[in-house]
């Protein structure tokens, strides 16, 4: 993009692909029903872009909601994990026919996909997540992608479709992600607060922020809230990806972002791409090795993570399990697959190469983590 506008948003991925995730306040009202009228204009939306070339992944929550209306379960299906479970298992179906019957009333032929957190976590998997995405793009339709809830559980899901989205950008290889919710965009604090202030560009996630977004969560029936969605502009933004979250409450919404250019529009922030931005956007590390200074500033310039910069390992991990990297003041600085366990590790933290072998009672690799392995947060 030449400017960061709103509007141009669309036009920077006009002959590429674009993601659109949908909140679960926008698929299901506040007795339950569907929205249908507005999933219909939606669809029309898509179609029309899709005439001018440029091809759309929807990321659709919803299923919990529109299950627990139909088993009139409490709390919206969300009382504990079983409730969420069964929610998901029917809504899953009444979601997937809702979309089928409004993107083909547009000539559109919808495509369900139901992930889990391992199916992108896993590298084999993530790629033929990617493949069988690229496919359905070639093939005319319209992929319409969910956590699959029905069997996640609360140690293995994302629990938001915010970084679901971002994630399924990286796999697809989308150039923007749109996040529409029931708020503008990200404020200066809580949207209800007196004084808060619509933040129309963000050029870096950074403390602020991310403090910014702790106090902003006001979504009804959905669970991302709008610290999910700027830890989703940061997985995007570090694999070269713009991210907008958008008010999307109104009908056509997409038609109402060129002409309000209203929201918050987070710019790339890097050029990862392929092993490594699906390092930078994995959730489930195993564990922590504690980095000195002279071994951050090493990184920083490129080298791999060696034993002699270690001072401490957290956790329990296994050879190529993914470990977090952090500095003494724990500060996060990266992430990556680690070449030995967490106990062989601890044996060799601290001491050059050449000692290796004499810890660990065979020869040693050089590396704890390889350069190529691992992504600087």
């Amino acid at each position: 993009m030449n400017s960061p506008s709103l509007a141009g948003l669309l036009d920077s991925v006009q002959t590429s692909l674009l993601v659109i995730k949908i909140g679960s306040s926008l698929i299901v009202g506040k007795e339950g029903a569907a929205r249908k009228n507005w999933m219909d204009v939606l669809a029309g939306e898509v179609a029309d872009q899709r005439r001018t070339g440029q091809r759309i992944v929807i990321v659709s929550s919803g299923a919990i909601a529109l299950g627990a209306a139909r088993l009139n379960l409490p709390h919206g299906g969300r009382a504990n994990l079983a409730d969420a479970q069964a929610a998901a298992a029917v809504g899953q179906i009444a979601l997937a026919g809702l979309w089928s019957d409004a993107l083909a009333r547009h000539g559109l032929t919808a495509a369900q996909l139901l992930l889990t957190l391992d199916d992108l976590e896993d590298r084999r998997r993530y790629l033929n997540a990617s493949a069988t995405l690229q496919r359905l793009l070639d093939a005319g339709a319209v992929p319409v992608v969910n956590e699959n809830d029905s069997v996640a559980t609360g140690e293995i899901r994302f629990g938001d479709n915010d970084r679901l989205a971002a994630r399924i950008a990286q796999a697809a290889g989308a150039g923007g992600v749109l996040l529409m919710s029931d708020v503008d965009g990200l404020y200066t604090g809580h949207p209800h607060d007196e004084g808060a202030e619509l933040v129309p560009v963000v050029t870096a996630v950074n403390g602020a922020i991310h403090a910014m977004a702790g106090g902003a969560d006001v979504a009804g029936v959905g669970t991302g809230g709008m610290a999910a969605k700027v830890a989703a502009a940061e997985i995007a933004g570090r694999a070269g990806i713009t991210l907008a979250i958008v008010n999307g409450t109104y009908a056509g919404p997409l038609g109402r972002l060129v002409m309000s250019k209203r929201g918050t529009l987070f710019m790339p922030s890097g050029k990862d791409r392929g092993r490594k931005a699906w390092l930078g956007g994995r959730k489930a590390d195993r564990g922590a090795l504690v980095a000195d200074a002279g071994c951050i500033a090493a990184l920083r310039s490129g080298a791999s993570l060696l034993a002699a910069g270690i001072v401490e390992v957290e956790g329990d991990f296994s050879r190529g399990d993914l470990v977090t990297i952090r500095a003494e003041d724990a500060g996060l600085i990266g992430r990556g697959l680690v070449e030995y366990s967490a106990d062989d590790c601890r044996r060799i933290m601290g001491m050059p190469l050449a000692q290796h072998e004499a810890a660990l009672g065979h020869m040693p690799r050089s590396t704890v983590m390889h350069r190529d392995s691992l992504v600087l947060l």
